[in-house]
């Protein structure tokens, strides 16, 4: 294998990786807001909303992500209507497209894993919280959110790995992405194996970083999870007190 051939691909694929750091955060963002809203949906009283996002969750979730995306990108320009709208110049963009398409993608997932974070959270501390003059909204933002991002964070860490995987896709309708570029490069080289390992390499480094950082993240939101001493020292430097 041409090492030096794999070095000079890599700098030539650095140009895609901004549009793929693009299309992930979007993808983890947009996913998470609305998954969370439709966590709050399933969990409703309401059997409109309930039935709603159970539909939702399961159309999305049965749904190849590629098969949405193209649904999005070819299917959307046969509606006349959609095209003399105000929305056309959206979305007749391949890039809108594709952050559509994982975001609702994303959302699915996302959805099933922060209602497992709410249902997560105890009785005994709610309770807590009401007997300390808590609640509606305040209950919320100050226990049940928290606990229910706590708890979820470690599953949706592995559907961030897993979006920044499925930017991948979106050099199929056009995008220029890290696997857009090498896919150029491979078909003007005809070496598909050296370019798809630095392809592949970059995006190790990607995900590499992401879990390195929800991994801090974790770490930061369970003090309570760490050894004692750890706790301790934490604790105190939080206070602003320098231990002798």
């Amino acid at each position: 294998m041409n090492l030096e051939f794999i070095g000079q691909t890599l700098v030539t694929l650095l140009a895609g990786i901004p549009i793929t750091l693009e299309l992930a955060a979007l993808a983890i963002a947009g996913g998470a807001l609305l998954g969370f809203a439709i966590a709050l949906m399933r969990l409703s009283q309401h059997p409109f909303l309930y039935v709603s996002a159970w539909l939702y969750v399961q159309i999305i979730r049965s749904t190849p992500l590629l098969v949405l995306l193209f649904l999005i990108y070819y299917g959307l320009g046969q509606f006349s209507a959609l095209r003399s709208s105000f929305l056309w110049p959206v979305l007749k963009q391949a890039y809108w497209c594709a952050v559509i398409a994982l975001v609702i993608n994303g959302s699915a997932f996302a959805a099933e894993i922060f209602r497992g974070g709410l249902l997560s959270v105890g009785r005994k501390e709610v309770e807590a919280a009401r007997a300390c003059g808590m609640s509606g909204i305040l209950l919320y933002r100050r226990i049940v959110f928290p606990l229910a991002i706590r708890q979820a964070l470690p599953a949706y860490s592995n559907e961030m790995v897993a979006m920044v995987k499925a930017t991948s896709l979106a050099s199929l309708v056009t995008l220029m992405d890290v696997t857009g570029i090498a896919a150029s490069i491979a078909s003007s080289t005809y070496q598909p194996i050296p370019v798809f390992v630095a392809a592949g390499a970059i995006y190790l480094l990607i995900n590499t970083l992401l879990t390195r950082a929800v991994r801090a993240l974790e770490y930061r939101l369970t003090p309570h999870l760490r050894p004692a001493q750890y706790a301790t020292a934490s604790a105190v430097t939080e206070a602003g007190v320098t231990p002798t």
